[in-house]
């Protein structure tokens, strides 16, 4: 005997052999059942989910010579040659292939035409198909067929089926199936046709199947014809470990050995984009029902390591590369750019609000970030140390944190600002010792001694400018002052020479920052002086401003009172903003 795939092996002959799709079997069975059959129906979900042959069982049932509460005998006459598709009852027409007005014309000429049995169906497959001359041919036949037809129309694309034609019909919407029924249902196929399946079958079939109990049964027929799961590609999960760690280079490597190994860059970016929605679902508190558990596990963990921004960014991101491969020559460029933009999108603004939000998240939780968190010191247990050791050492208590007022206090002595009596100290030699300063006015709690001043150095200005002061700066002012020739030092003065006056006026917006560094690294306030290349007169790049050193009072600084909670900060900030609750 020829051999049969499993899908048309196992296509259920009635209803109660349908797997899921209850709300739509309950509604054609109660309408055999009470005699209210509708004229046409039209059946829409996904393929492989049963709109053929939900069709089917109802032609059936409407033609058995014993039906049974709803469900056709399968004995009879009717129902053999229903099963066989030798019957005058059931006419199919695939509307793909045959969507031209004549061939409506010759289907619809033939409707008046009597048969054998009770009733005439009509299935009219991928119905969204036909052009528009062959709908308006069928829509007068399909408003008012003979008594004895009905029409049964199947898509995969409701939407793109007219309205006329879908006012005319009842629509009845098929769904996928979750993974655990469908993962029971290839277990019960396996077990009667005596198949040796393991766990990692199953899994491999219903992640392969999505849903669809045909994709399912056809992956089965493949696994069983190789001998086992061949070719269970990891790519995806190693493009998700390395778009988590940020890793560009493992990235664009997992596709080149995938494409070396054959797999399409559009397949690649499909299969990716499904796994970030599974775990932007999962991230959202949405229950996988079709996913299998490897996917669900997946999804967990990756959701567990990323914030919402970043899957939203990324399924953004994958998606429009997948929209740009339609029309590009490589589609695998496009893929890779879009990957290296996701590893390395440090300064976007998906990856900023997803910095935002972990560190929103790490202060939810009342811990420091991650980058920022001190480690733990390590308690030895008592019971790991030997009989007569002696006792570690206790380890130090770490030193209570500074209030933002003594933080200042420190920031200000660092920089040589000693309060009221700094003046005087001017005067003095740099290298006499330091008097000590008088004690601050009792507070109602001890706060730690201010960092010591940092001690004068005898090293020439140029090479702490050089050494010390550019390579401190940030990013943007050090690119900005390497741009600088050192013109001069004279006195604790420092003149830099901008190519133009341009290049000068953003430089000097940022002197304050580059004074305070000369402060730190050379141990004494030093004026920076701005001027332009060719141009003998220096202009100064500080405001003139009276000294802050005869205006700050170290022991005057207080705290200022608690901002209070995100949402009371926001509210500050945005005044007349209202709180909406979900």
């Amino acid at each position: 005997m020829e051999y049969q795939s499993l899908y048309r092996r196992y296509r259920p002959q009635k209803f109660g052999q349908v797997k899921g799709q209850r709300h739509v079997i309950a509604a054609l069975q109660n309408a055999v059942r009470d005699g209210r059959v509708g004229h046409a129906y039209l059946l829409s979900g996904p393929r492989g989910t049963g709109k053929t042959t939900l069709a089917r069982i109802l032609a059936k049932i409407l033609n058995c010579e014993n039906t049974v509460d709803g469900e056709p005998c399968g004995e009879c006459s009717s129902c053999k040659s229903i099963e066989s598709g030798t019957s005058f009852d059931l006419h199919e027409l695939d509307a793909a292939s045959n969507n031209k007005v004549d061939d409506m014309r010759d289907l619809l000429s033939k409707v008046a035409l009597g048969t054998p049995g009770r009733t005439k169906v009509y299935i009219l497959d991928e119905v969204h198909m036909l052009s528009s001359g062959a709908e308006n041919a069928l829509l007068k036949t399909l408003e008012e067929p003979p008594d004895h037809v009905i029409f049964v129309l199947a898509t995969t694309e409701p939407h793109k089926v007219v309205a006329t034609i879908r006012s005319r019909t009842q629509h009845l919407e098929l769904t996928l199936l979750g993974s655990d029924e469908m993962a029971e249902h290839v277990r019960w196929i396996a077990a009667d046709a005596g198949l040796d399946v393991s766990d990692e079958i199953v899994d491999h079939v219903v992640r392969v199947g999505g849903g669809s109990v045909r994709d399912t049964l056809s992956a089965l027929d493949q696994v069983v014809a190789a001998g086992g799961v061949v070719n269970d590609d990891s790519t995806t999960d190693v493009l998700l470990e390395a778009l988590a760690a940020r890793d560009a280079g493992a990235a664009l490597t997992a596709v080149a050995e995938a494409t070396r190994r054959g797999r399409d860059p559009r397949v690649i970016g499909e299969t990716l984009i499904a796994a970030l929605r599974n775990a932007f679902l999962v991230k959202m508190g949405v229950a996988l029902e079709q996913a299998s558990e490897r996917e669900r596990a997946r999804a967990s963990a990756l959701a567990g390591r990323v914030v919402p921004a970043q899957l939203t960014h990324a399924l953004e991101t994958i998606g429009t590369a997948l929209v740009d491969m339609r029309q590009a020559p490589d589609p695998r460029i496009d893929l890779e750019v879009a990957l290296v933009k996701l590893a390395r999108s440090d300064a976007s603004a998906g990856a900023l609000l997803a910095r935002i939000e972990a560190l929103e998240a790490a202060l939810a939780n009342g811990s420091a970030p991650a980058a920022t968190a001190p480690p733990a010191a390590a308690t030895p247990s008592p019971e790991a140390e030997p009989a007569g050791a002696p006792a570690p050492p206790p380890t130090p208590a770490p030193p209570p944190r500074r209030s933002p007022a003594d933080a200042a206090r420190a920031r200000l002595t660092q920089m040589g600002r000693k309060g009221p009596g700094a003046a005087a100290a001017k005067a003095a030699p740099t290298d006499a010792p330091a008097e000590p300063s008088p004690p601050a006015a009792a507070a109602p709690e001890a706060t730690p001694a201010p960092s010591p001043a940092p001690r004068a150095t005898d090293q020439p200005l140029e090479a702490i400018w050089s050494d010390a002061v550019l390579p401190s700066l940030v990013k943007m002012t050090s690119a900005l002052f390497k741009a600088l020739r050192f013109a001069g030092d004279a006195a604790d003065m420092v003149t830099l020479a901008a190519p133009n006056e341009t290049h000068r006026a953003r430089c000097a917006d940022r002197v304050g920052e580059v004074e305070s560094a000369f402060a730190v690294h050379a141990g004494r306030p030093v004026k920076l002086v701005l001027v332009v290349d060719g141009d003998g007169s220096a202009v100064a790049a500080s405001p003139a401003a009276p000294d802050p050193d005869e205006n700050i009072d170290l022991d005057e600084l207080a705290d200022a009172p608690a901002a209070g909670t995100l949402i009371e900060q926001l509210q500050s900030a945005f005044p007349g903003s209202e709180i909406i609750e979900e």
